[in-house]
Parts: C-alpha cells; sequence; structure tokens
C-alpha cells in the first residue's frame, strides 16, 4: 500500500538529510557567534529599539517570547517578537536575528509585493495541504486519475509557498546587514563574518524546505502519473 510505501523514505532521503544537515548548521552557527559579543555591547532588543528608529518603523512594538529560535515579526500586529536568547544577549548572533526579523518589518511598511504574495498564499496552503492529499489518496485508491491530478495541483501549493518564502527571507537578510553596517551596530570584519554566517545558515533552511517541498509533490506526481500510465 502506498500508504507505507517504503519507496517514500528512498525518495525522500536526499531531502531529510538535507533537511537535517541545514539544522545542524544554523544550530552549530549559532553556537558559535552567540559566545561573540558585539563590540557595540546592545543587547537584541536594545538593537532592535535602535533600528526600529533608524528605519523608521516607529509603529512597531518589540517583545520577548518563549523558546529557542522563534523569533518572528507578527504583521498583523505589528510586533517583533524575539526569542530570550536573542533578546536578552549582546551577541553577533542575537544582533543578526533582531535585525533580520526587523527586515521583515521593513518589508511589510514598504508593502513589498514578494511579503504580500506570500501572506496571499497562507490559507491557501493551509487548506491545499490537507484538501490536496486527500485528494491524492481518494483518487489512488479509487483509480480515479483526474481527481488526483486535482489533488496535485492543490498540494502543489506548498511548494509554491516555499518558493515565494526564499525571495523573502534574503531580501529581509539583505536589509539586516545595510540595517547592521550603516547604523554602525556591526562594526568589524569579524562581526560582519558572523553577521553573514548566521543569515546564510538560517537561508540553507528556507532552501531545504523547498527542496523538501519540490521533492514531495514530485513524488505524488509520480505515483498519479503511474496509475494514469497502467490505466492506458
Amino acid at each position: 500500500m502506498f500508504f507505507y510505501n517504503p519507496y517514500y523514505l528512498l525518495f525522500m532521503a536526499p531531502a531529510f538529510i538535507l533537511t537535517m544537515l541545514a539544522q545542524l548548521y544554523v544550530n552549530s552557527t549559532y553556537r558559535k557567534w552567540r559566545k561573540v559579543p558585539a563590540s557595540s555591547r546592545v543587547s537584541g532588543a536594545e538593537a532592535a529599539e535602535r533600528l526600529t528608529r533608524y528605519a523608521g518603523l516607529y509603529d512597531v512594538d518589540i517583545q520577548g517570547t518563549r523558546g529557542n529560535l522563534t523569533d518572528h515579526y507578527d504583521p498583523r500586529a505589528k510586533v517583533l517578537r524575539l526569542s530570550q536568547g536573542v533578546y536578552q544577549g549582546n551577541s553577533v548572533a542575537s544582533l543578526a536575528i533582531a535585525a533580520h526579523e526587523l527586515g521583515h518589518a521593513m518589508q511589510d511598511q514598504d508593502e513589498y509585493f514578494p511579503l504580500r504574495f506570500r501572506s496571499m498564499l497562507v490559507p491557501v496552503v493551509n487548506i491545499g495541504s490537507y484538501l490536496g492529499w486527500i485528494l491524492i489518496m481518494i483518487g489512488l485508491l479509487l483509480r480515479l486519475t483526474d481527481l488526483a491530478w486535482v489533488g496535485v495541483l492543490v498540494f502543489s501549493g506548498g511548494a509554491l509557498f516555499s518558493l515565494a518564502t526564499l525571495p523573502v527571507e534574503l531580501n529581509a537578510s539583505a536589509r539586516a546587514r545595510a540595517l547592521l553596517t550603516n547604523s554602525g551596530l556591526i562594526r568589524t570584519e569579524e562581526e560582519q563574518r558572523g553577521v553573514n554566517a548566521v543569515l546564510n545558515a538560517a537561508a540553507l533552511t528556507y532552501i531545504a524546505a523547498l527542496f523538501t517541498a519540490i521533492l514531495q509533490l514530485v513524488y505524488w506526481a509520480s505515483l498519479v502519473a503511474g496509475i494514469g500510465g497502467r490505466r492506458r
């Protein structure tokens, strides 16, 4: 049965490995650079406060949140939430992460189209991730190829979302680098290397997510195509 098809694990193995390696790289990079204090000696929260003023983001609130690397910007509430390690820490890693999330706040303020497009995809993806899989399963079980292909089309929203996420995250990192350098919060070449390392590691996780989404889509499409081929 395709519910427990070992071919799926074999097919998805490269994605699983890349995702695991990306997460290990993120964690190791963060651990390394959170031990290196920034010469400006400001915490992530203080850096965020300075950078909001520097970027003219006067309506953005800054809050701490629980967890490790749970940092995010909430465009609906206009709130930047920083994990405790980032909020309180004065490391190069803390500044890089805080600035990256502020990059998203700047995108929100500028009505950056890729961000708006990704936000538009959220309800589609939330529905499609469940409905698409159900349609594929029903189509495969009942040999209804057309229905299964509809499921593949609906399920493809996840891959589209991952693809749309990549430019959003890369742009936020580019804004973060500029913010930290131009504001003077990052001053030395070593600090710049640390910022680049942390942001590049984070980007790798989004590349891994895109790779995983594409492989999943190809897997289901190959199953449906196989059913259709046998029917002909």
